[in-house]
């Protein structure tokens, strides 16, 4: 070889060596592998908070003879709300076909069938700076817990045919058409006022918290309800299911920036704070009612301030963290016990009072903690303006919850009924529905 074309030669080898995707024709994928290893972990966490987190928070707290069912509740829902996400469930949530900024059609508020059975998704295909397979991953997660969080508010007395029927056509008529308002992009209809929801305020905690109010109240009072004593069986079990829960909530709210960043740093960092101020919050207020605090509560004012602070993690720093936890324990601790306890409606688990208000509370109060002048990180906030699109979306996804809600479970009640026979539900549905108990005597 030419003694002169040697440097040429060995610069070229050496870039070969040391960039290999270059080499191959790949430096241009807009695939970023620190955000798809984040949200792969991220994918993981939110699963881990249904199975075993949920499970395991709700199973603790009913009776001895319902554990099981509870299990088997979100167990199940987990498997049925997969295969119904693959079919239909995010087309319909993120298909953009016919969408626009600023058209309101039908398109705005249900996505089409274009991306039926995942057609289209591939390894290849891209969403951002992740595979578009792993957006479908992390999206049918949160499919997964919406519905299963619905469950406890009326656990040991729905037919578990009737929970299956229940959970799954509300899925598909509510969650699917609220996700693709607020997160289906341009042309969604919440999406394009603004509102804020990175993870689910209005998308998860207020569809499921008004959705379980209604069914609870549809499906009636335990027969032993307010009269008699209900306790839990197993709280070290719920202590657990509560910090499996706040461990996952970190890929919930860190990983849906869907990137491997500062703001997702900052979003798990804020929703720590949120759930240690609710904590405190709610053992304190506890400690000064009761005489003495109480676990129970702390892992439940835990849970509000995580509901809470969803929606706004994206947004505010660490001052409205501790404002919304605080706020969220409050509110929270004032419906489950005196509102509760008012108007005598059994939201056996309190999915209402805590995942319904805590929602409320975060997708109002970012408004205001989401301006720079108050730690937050949007730019250019004006906060009664905010505040009014944040009410409006509020209104819709009640509005819409309600009334589908409705409808699917007069339907149910009208044909396979909603309710178990009495004595089942003296002996206890792990026996009745399952055939089987979750303790040997």
């Amino acid at each position: 070889m030419h003694s002169s074309r040697k440097p040429l030669f060995i610069g070229v080898f050496l870039l070969a060596f040391l960039f290999p995707s270059l080499a191959l024709g790949q430096g241009s994928s807009p695939i970023d592998t620190g955000d798809t290893a984040w949200i792969l972990a991220s994918s993981a966490l939110v699963l881990f908070m249904t199975i075993p987190g949920l499970s395991l928070f709700y199973a603790g707290l009913v009776r001895g003879r319902n554990v099981l069912s509870v299990l088997m509740h979100c167990f199940v829902l987990t498997a049925l709300m997969s295969v119904i996400w693959l079919v239909v469930g995010y087309s319909l949530a993120f298909s953009t076909v016919g969408m626009e900024s600023g058209k309101v059609g039908l398109n705005a508020f249900i996505g089409g069938l274009d991306k039926f059975f995942l057609k289209g998704v591939s390894t290849s295909s891209v969403s951002g700076t992740i595979p578009e397979i792993l957006l479908v991953l992390f999206q049918m997660t949160f499919f997964i817990i919406t519905p299963a969080l619905m469950v406890g508010a009326f656990v040991e007395r729905m037919k578990f045919s009737a929970m299956l029927w229940f959970c799954g056509l509300w899925a598909i008529f509510v969650y699917l058409p609220v996700c693709h308002m607020v997160w289906g992009g341009d042309g969604g209809y919440l999406f394009d006022m603004g509102v804020i929801d990175l993870a689910g305020g209005l998308v998860v905690h207020i569809t499921a918290g008004v959705g379980a109010l209604l069914a609870c109240i549809l499906v009636g009072k335990r027969r032993d309800y307010p009269k008699g004593q209900i306790l839990p069986h197993n709280l070290p079990m719920t202590v657990t299911g509560a910090a499996m829960l706040w461990v996952g909530w970190f890929g919930f709210n860190g990983g849906s920036g869907l990137a491997a960043n500062g703001d997702a740093a900052m979003a798990i960092f804020v929703t720590h704070i949120s759930a240690s101020c609710a904590a405190l919050g709610w053992m304190f207020i506890e400690w000064m009612k009761n005489g003495k605090p109480s676990i129970l509560g702390t892992a439940t004012g835990s849970i509000a301030g995580l509901a809470a602070i969803t929606p706004a993690s994206g947004s505010v720093g660490p001052l409205g963290a501790v404002v919304i936890g605080l706020v969220s324990t409050i509110l929270c601790f004032w419906m489950c016990t005196a509102i509760k306890s008012k108007f005598q409606y059994d939201d056996s688990l309190d999915v209402f009072g805590v995942h319904g208000i805590g929602g409320l509370v975060g997708t109002v109060l970012v408004a205001f903690f989401g301006a720079p002048a108050l730690g937050g990180r949007v730019e250019g906030l004006e906060m009664g303006k905010q505040l009014g699109v944040q009410l409006f979306a509020v209104v819709v996804v009640t509005v819409v919850t309600l009334v589908v809600s409705y409808v699917i479970l007069k339907i149910i009640d009208k044909t396979i009924g909603l309710r178990v026979d009495e004595s089942d539900e003296v002996s206890g549905l792990d026996l009745s529905s399952h055939g089987e108990t979750g303790y040997n005597d």
